[in-house]
């Protein structure tokens, strides 16, 4: 293989990695877009911990009290 046609391969390597971080990044920005919007999770809440993060603080979330989940932290 000689040096030109490993750089090709190689840029062509790059443009599909930068592609595929592309889609990954906006796809998860979507997600978030879309729960926030449909009111599944209120992301907000999570904005005010930067601001609020000291011990005594109310919790953002109760715990699920399942019997399931109760039987795995056990």
């Amino acid at each position: 293989m000689d040096y030109e046609t490993l750089l090709t391969v190689q840029g062509y390597a790059k443009f599909f990695l930068i592609l595929a971080v592309f889609i990954i990044f906006y796809s998860y920005a979507y997600s978030i877009y879309k729960r926030q919007k449909t009111g599944e999770r209120d992301f907000e809440k999570y904005s005010k911990l930067v601001h609020d993060d000291s011990s005594v603080s109310m919790p953002l979330e109760e715990r699920k009290k399942d019997k399931d989940i109760d039987n795995k932290e056990k």
